[in-house]
């Protein structure tokens, strides 16, 4: 079976940005995202919420995500779970292929705390360019 080359395919660093973050927020025990840098919670442009992709020079791509989890969970247990998400939903939606997921339990929410809409992870303008 022979492939035909119909051109290149490029895909949007944000793309995977949203991948990521629906699919760690998507994990049992997983709360919400949070930003590292307070000027991205503050940025109209930061609309990774919480996921920070890098690409080096030979391509190989790292993620860093930083969470909430729920109290009473397996911290390295759902941590894992984020990492193993990850890396089958980038390489199933992208056919990327991620070196390394790091995660970075921020903390620990409250049992009452009610948890955010998969919806208002990004957003409704995280499609839009700016």
């Amino acid at each position: 079976m022979s492939k035909e080359n119909l051109g290149e395919i490029v895909i949007a660093p944000h793309v995977l940005e949203v991948i990521t973050g629906i699919a760690s927020a998507k994990v049992e025990g997983v709360h919400s995202l949070h930003n590292k840098n307070i000027t991205d919670g503050l940025s109209k442009t930061a609309l990774n919420r919480g996921v920070y992709l890098r690409t080096d020079e030979e391509g190989v791509v790292t993620a860093d995500i930083y969470v909430y989890l729920e109290y009473g969970v397996n911290v390295p247990t759902v941590s894992m779970n984020i990492q193993k998400a990850v890396k089958a939903a980038i390489h199933n939606y992208a056919e990327v292929t991620v070196a390394t997921v790091n995660v970075h339990v921020d903390g620990i929410v409250p049992e009452k705390t009610p948890k955010p809409e998969l919806k208002d992870l990004f957003g409704e303008d995280f499609l839009d360019e700016e």
